[in-house]
């Protein structure tokens, strides 16, 4: 079979081109496939970001000769407010001729599809964001997902589930929505290949409020429970067949029941609420911005102040409160952190804010 890299050399003794700037063209264009499940990964051509080091063409991706040990106990990525910034990794890109339209703000997000792993190939290079890729670190790449942003991802095979967090772009295969660390892969029990995965973003009230936590350990709970209540399920029917076999057996025959083994498929996670247009207020120190009689008004200053002090819209909600939505930043620890955000406010849109504490 004619491979690409012998299609490449030809057409490159045809049109006069080294076989080095032939091969380098090629190898954005496509690169090699990964029979372990992790994904070739070509470059986003408008992302503007350092060139990472070119690999040989016979470089293959997966996993290290020794991997780390105990890479199963490496803790899920943590939530935790981040801007998303509107260009940057997050301005649209065209890959192999597939244009692709990052999202540039905060709404809930669920997908299903299939997910990959990306390993040592690329390991020690600039991911989409800028920062360099540790296949040991619990991250994600995606199409189009605020980059930064957080996500909880489940294997419905075996009900597992993992936070990552998305620094990077891909994968730009057809079905594919997802791809993993190797110890994002490896936690999840997908480091055989390519597999069906659930997905949900973390939003930013979630992250505010602690939500994205105990949505977690319910799922767990909830998994849990099943698990136990079928293990009796099974148990009860059991020693019911057992006692049904044994009384149509005339003495001395002894019956011995075996406890029957019943698998229990997860329970399957149901679509993300649409998003509220209100949030619900956090414990803390708050930075009210303005407040207004219709919720039109919150939400269109909400966006003028996120285009202009864009590290604040993380923190941005609006609550309807005694007849009035309230557009506030926070929360906040201390009074002291919230006056130094009041402050940087001041100067950026020339307006008082004011301090509110919430208990």
């Amino acid at each position: 079979m004619v491979t690409m890299a012998q299609r490449a050399g030809t057409a490159a003794k045809r049109s006069g081109l080294p076989l080095a700037l032939f091969a380098l063209l090629t190898a954005c264009a496509t690169g090699p496939q990964n029979a372990a499940g992790g994904a070739s990964r070509p470059t986003p051509s408008t992302l503007n970001l350092p060139a990472p080091r070119v690999s040989p063409a016979t470089d293959r991706d997966g996993p290290e000769a020794n991997p780390p040990v105990d890479l199963a106990s490496v803790p899920d990525a943590e939530p935790v407010l981040e801007p998303i910034r509107v260009g940057g990794p997050n301005k649209p890109y065209e890959v192999l001729g597939q244009a692709y339209v990052p999202i540039t703000f905060d709404q809930p997000f669920t997908e299903r599809g299939l997910a990959s792993w990306y390993g040592r190939k690329f390991h020690g290079r600039r991911t989409a964001s800028g920062e360099v890729y540790n296949m040991y670190a619990m991250t994600a790449a995606h199409p189009t997902l605020p980059i930064p942003s957080y996500a909880r991802v489940r294997n419905p095979g075996n009900g597992r589930e993992v936070v990552v967090r998305i620094n990077d772009r891909g994968p730009f295969h057809a079905g594919r929505v997802l791809d993993l660390s190797y110890t994002a892969a490896l936690k999840l029990d997908l480091l055989h290949g390519v597999a069906p995965v659930e997905l949900q973003r973390i939003t930013f009230e979630s992250i505010r409020s602690g939500g994205w936590r105990r949505e977690g350990e319910a799922k767990r709970d909830a998994v849990g429970v099943a698990a136990r209540d079928a293990a009796s399920v099974a148990a009860r029917d059991a020693a019911s067949v057992a006692s049904r076999d044994a009384a149509a057996v005339s003495p001395p025959t002894v019956v011995v029941a075996a406890l029957a083994v019943v698998t229990i498929a997860p329970p399957t996670v149901a679509d993300a609420p649409a998003a509220r247009a209100l949030t619900v207020p956090a414990r803390g120190f708050w930075v009210q911005l303005g407040a207004f009689r219709l919720r039109d008004g919150a939400e269109s200053f909400q966006q003028r102040v996120i285009a202009e002090l864009d590290w604040l819209s993380p923190l941005l909600a609006v609550f309807n409160e005694a007849s009035m939505f309230r557009l506030q930043a926070g929360p906040y620890p201390s009074r002291d952190q919230a006056r130094s955000a009041a402050e940087r406010v001041r100067a950026g849109l020339q307006l008082v804010p004011v301090i509110v504490e919430r208990r």
